[in-house]
């Protein structure tokens, strides 16, 4: 996909002879779609034969030289898809995600009759502005048309298809809209692209130092300031929860931070992202079955770096540090073990019940790191945190605990117009309690009982008075809600609402 090119047009769609053509449609009770008029034609035809209403994700695909309705185009093939009726199109976050879809739609089209060459007509539905359509049709082709197959051995016998190479955006007015929504479509998608790209990498092809590597390649091309800690840095740092999930393990342990810091007098967001490689759960380990599917235990860090990605492209006014603490988590013969007490970056004594809640562990060395190093207006951070996540909530919506409402309503709202709901869960008192110790100050479990709230009442020992958020990605950064634009495997989870908090950012709204 990284070679999709993504371009605006105003060139005659009548005259364009790539692979395919798309228009969309809207649903009408009772009544022929509304589509535009060069489709009028047809698609009164096959709706009159009960073949096509504009229903969500349906597509109606023709060949226009076999067709004596619409003749005159160029195109080998004519799609229309259909974006659904007034119901399903309530609200803002409606339309966005129904747009996506009929992007996802066209990829998927395009990947059965193999399509390079796509031109897409933007309709004037007036569903919404120029720049919205624009902006979600091309993320939902980009992120459609995703594939890995980095591993595969092409077939000799089949022809490969390595996605779509050119998507053409056709509009008669209004272009710089069109092209202003296009490029942050294209940007936020393939930022989620390559959050995908790594999570799907095995244990052995992406390790805490391929982190240090991608964010050394990111801080070059965008100028970043980047610092690695290692090994001997951590202990003298004290950052004990980092080192003793790495205890086990022949890799070193990293912590990776990216800072981004625009000109003049500005707020800053941190965000803080698990970097578990591989998370076979330590001396407490996991059961087998299941147990490949721990190569995902990263998807926080990889979203925290894919975002980076748009930092550097976009150059917000808001400045952003991304800090990775990263490690896998095995169970050799020197790993941390249930009883051990441990001493984070903070001060903070905990004892360890279960070595399989590793990610609290270092993320609480990076919190309290990076609070103190670059006091941030407000923190974030994302992890593939608790089962219990998806227990709670399943793979549709992610967990969001905080200590700021402000910020809550930032993480919402962009998680709606991204099409990455959360739900907010309690915190307080009554959960702090579970996780006290009788022989440390804390421990890192609270049993079995509001896991995931129990988890997040571990980091937010290390927050203090700053505002935070945490987002359990468990349940959502692989086998999230089935949509045309999200993959089985890791969905990419929580780049995109990233970009969309910076993009939104307003000065003063999150306070202490």
């Amino acid at each position: 996909m990284k070679s999709t090119r993504l371009t605006v047009t105003q060139k005659n769609i009548y005259d364009f002879k790539g692979d395919l053509l798309v228009f969309c449609a809207l649903k009408r009770e009772k009544q022929v779609p509304l589509c535009d008029d060069e489709i009028m034609a047809m698609v009164t035809h096959v709706h009159e034969l009960g073949d096509f209403s504009g229903k969500e994700n349906q597509t109606l695909l023709y060949y226009p030289e076999q067709s004596k309705i619409t003749p005159e185009f160029s195109a080998r093939r004519v799609l229309v898809v259909g974006l659904g009726g007034e119901k399903d199109l309530a609200d803002e976050f409606a339309v966005r995600e129904a747009l996506r879809k009929a992007g996802g739609t066209i990829a998927k089209t395009a990947g059965k009759i193999k399509a390079q060459s796509i031109m897409v007509r933007t309709s004037d539905l007036e569903i919404c502005s120029l720049e919205t359509m624009g902006e979600c049709l091309a993320e939902g082709l980009v992120l459609g048309d995703y594939r890995f197959d980095k591993y595969q051995k092409e077939k000799p016998d089949e022809e490969a298809y390595k996605g779509i190479k050119d998507i053409k955006f056709f509009s008669d007015q209004f272009m710089n809209d069109l092209k202003k929504g296009v490029k942050k479509g294209g940007i936020a998608a393939r930022a989620a692209c390559s959050a995908r790209n790594m999570a799907n990498e095995p244990g052995n092809g992406w390790t805490a130092s391929d982190f240090a590597t991608h964010a050394g390649e990111l801080a070059e091309r965008f100028q970043f300031k980047l610092s690695v800690l290692n090994t001997a840095d951590m202990k003298q740092m004290g950052m004990g929860g980092l080192l003793a999930v790495n205890q086990g393990s022949i890799e070193p342990p990293k912590m990776v931070i990216l800072e981004y810091h625009p000109p003049g007098k500005h707020e800053t967001l941190l965000l803080v992202g698990k970097g578990i490689t591989f998370d076979s759960g330590g001396v407490s380990l996991k059961p087998g079955p299941g147990m490949e599917e721990m190569k995902y235990d990263m998807c926080g860090g990889a979203a925290v770096l894919a975002a980076m990605e748009a930092v550097g492209r976009e150059k917000p006014k808001l400045g952003v540090v991304a800090i990775i603490p990263a490690t896998d988590n095995m169970a050799g013969g020197g790993a941390v073990k249930p009883g051990d007490i441990i001493r984070h970056y903070d001060g903070t004594s905990s004892e360890i019940v279960n070595t399989d809640a590793e990610g609290r562990m270092i993320l609480a060395d990076a919190l309290a790191y990076g609070i103190k190093t670059f006091e941030p207006t407000c923190v974030v951070d994302i992890a593939t945190l608790t089962g219990a996540a998806i227990m709670g909530l399943g793979h549709h919506y992610t967990s969001l605990l905080s200590n700021n409402d402000a910020l809550v309503q930032c993480l919402e709202i962009a998680g709606k117009r991204t099409g990455e709901p959360m739900w907010r869960l309690p915190l307080g008192k009554e959960y702090t309690k579970q996780i006290e110790s009788k022989v440390a100050d804390i421990k890192n479990v609270g049993g079995k009982a509001a896991g995931t709230i129990t988890a997040a009442a571990y980091l937010e020992h290390f927050v203090g008075k700053t505002p935070w958020a945490h987002l359990d990605i468990a349940g959502t950064a692989w086998n999230f809600t089935e949509k045309t634009y999200i993959p089985k495997g890791p969905s990419g989870m929580g780049a995109r609402t990233f970009i969309d908090v910076i993009r939104n950012w307003k000065k003063g709204t999150v306070g202490a």
